[in-house]
């Protein structure tokens, strides 16, 4: 006779589904370590390129000389925190940029990785609460994935962490600082000596698939988008497209074929999860070709290389392990360990440097206190911090993506804490309604002289379309603040961005500026047969250069 009971039978099967469903969970979430270090890469060099590109305009965005100086800063964004602005000279402004470079520098060669992590998410938070106006969809993807960035093991390969590692452990030591760990000390699902599956890489992987459905239930609501003729009409909108852009625009047949495999790509974005292996990296490899294909034909910053960046923790084991074997059968072996070595080699004598500063006062206190009975305070406040943290964020931006679209409703408190990390999520990108009207800015400056200048592009006035209106613009971040400053909340930065014109004007050349008024141009083209069905300018702000510095009236 059978001994087994039935609730002991309904157990072990319960069981036997529950490991199932983790096996299956811990598949679909899993990071190669490669890929990791890569992203890690890829983020410190996009943090480079950010705070390069973004230093042509320092003194106009983030000075009290710029459009959004310190007092109208404080005026309008109450509460504002922000390191950038402490002071409102540009010298004080760029020395914290060259900090945030150096932290980025330090994210992109591994040294002391989780602190240069939290030094490049915490310094782009200040940059972004410096001047809101001048923020797009990559900024905010670019936070949110150094966010997630905080609790994952980016230092774990190809860094000057993992040399010093791999140091400690054939020498015998004790082991490294916490800020150098490569692994984030959360309970993972499953883990590998080449993977790891927890939280943390749940969430970096969801982030990107809650921007995509998020993006694709928007431009379900859109005709145009349903319909496929979206991007034939962007580029209609030639303050965008650049480059082979300039050339796609008279493509209708392939530009509508682009706009279905787009929506198409965005409904299918579930499977970036559903799948693994090969089928993953296949349709991952879709995405970035289209996003790579976006950088050389609209002009929207750095977001497509951010997006791709965000790619590479969905490329798993399989797809690394193809890669240096592919690397082994081209004979790059040897090259690629000539390269290895002398990375090695620079790596150790970072460390021998850093091993030869002196300790801070108090450390060998410290380390005792760790190893004794501050130990255990040390350890759950690690699982707070890199285990219950993550999975409240990770649900918040769940719901936040939710309410996006008008599926749900985030409390007071969880919009507070969203808030407060920037990790809202709103993915309207070209949607619902995909932008198809060309828009330029004149601002006619009357001079003293009694002559009449264009003092944002220091041209003849004129209110014809220009050639290539893209050219009208400064940057690219320069036209996402003009647009934003069009908005019919933000009237008070007309008279800031007038302002500016003015003494910018007056400050480098010798006739100055007695008034600016400020219009906006349009110009809306059918993409079929070439006609004009709109054309006008609206003014948006006539200001004196020696009045009031807010002018509304």
């Amino acid at each position: 006779m059978n001994g087994t009971r039935p609730d002991d039978t309904a157990r072990s099967r319960v069981a036997a589904l529950l490991d199932r469903l983790s096996t299956a969970l811990a598949a679909r979430v899993a990071v190669d370590r490669r890929a990791l270090a890569a992203f890690r890469i890829g983020l410190g060099a996009v943090l480079l390129a950010s705070l390069a590109a973004r230093s042509r305009s320092l003194p106009a965005f983030y000075t009290d000389a710029g459009v959004l100086p310190r007092r109208a800063l404080f005026a309008d964004y109450v509460g504002t925190l922000s390191v950038h602005a402490l002071v409102g000279e540009p010298w004080a402004v760029a020395l914290v940029f060259a900090v945030a470079g150096a932290a980025a520098l330090a994210l992109c060669v591994g040294y002391r990785t989780r602190l240069a992590t939290a030094v490049s998410w915490l310094l782009l938070l200040s940059l972004h609460a410096r001047n809101p106006m001048v923020l797009n969809a990559g900024d905010d993807l670019l936070l949110a994935l150094l966010f997630w960035s905080l609790v994952l093991p980016l230092g774990a390969r190809w860094s000057v962490d993992a040399v010093r590692r791999a140091d400690a452990r054939d020498g015998g030591g004790e082991g490294t600082d916490p800020a150098t760990e490569g692994d984030a000390g959360a309970p993972a699902l499953s883990a590998t000596e080449t993977a790891v599956a927890n939280v943390a890489t749940m969430a970096v992987l969801a982030q990107v698939l809650v921007m995509y459905l998020t993006n694709a239930v928007h431009k379900f609501e859109s005709e145009l988008w349903m319909s496929g003729e979206a991007v034939v009409y962007v580029m209609q909108a030639d303050q965008f497209s650049y480059l082979l852009g300039n050339y796609l625009a008279d493509f209708s047949l392939l530009l509508r074929a682009f706009t279905v495999l787009w929506v198409a790509l965005l409904f299918a974005s579930p499977l970036l999860l559903l799948l693994t292996g090969v089928p993953r990296a296949a349709l991952a490899s879709l995405f970035v070709g289209m996003h790579l294909g976006m950088a050389v034909t609209i002009r929207v910053g750095l977001f497509p290389i951010i997006v791709v960046v965000g790619f590479l923790p969905f490329f798993q084991t399989p797809i690394w392990d193809a890669v240096e074997r592919v690397v082994d059968r081209l004979n790059w072996a040897g090259g690629v360990s000539r390269w290895r070595d002398r990375c090695v080699s620079v790596a150790r004598r970072l460390n021998a440097v850093d091993a030869a500063l002196p300790r801070p006062i108090g450390a060998e206190r410290l380390t005792a206190l760790r190893s004794g009975g501050l130990g255990g305070g040390l350890a759950r406040g690690r699982v707070l911090f890199t285990t219950v943290l993550p999975y409240a964020f990770l649900v918040l931006i769940l719901l936040s993506s939710a309410a996006s679209v008008g599926y749900a409703e985030v409390p007071d408190p969880a919009e507070d804490a969203l808030d407060t990390v920037e990790m809202s999520q709103s993915w309207q990108m070209f949607a619902p309604d995909p932008i198809h009207t060309t828009r330029w800015v004149v601002a006619v400056g009357a001079l003293e002289d009694g002559t009449e200048r264009d003092v944002y592009r220091d041209a003849a006035v004129s209110f014809d379309r220009p050639e290539r209106a893209e050219t009208t613009y400064r940057t690219s971040r320069w036209r996402k603040y003009l647009k934003n400053v069009d908005g019919a909340d933000n009237e008070n930065h007309r008279s800031y961005l007038a302002n500016y014109l003015c003494g910018d004007w007056n400050r480098t050349h010798e006739t100055n500026v007695e008034t600016v008024t400020i219009y906006r141009a349009y110009e809306r083209t059918n993409p079929y047969n070439g006609t004009v069905e709109a054309a006008n300018e609206y003014e948006l702000i006539e200001y004196d250069c020696s009045g009031a510095f807010i002018q509304n009236e």
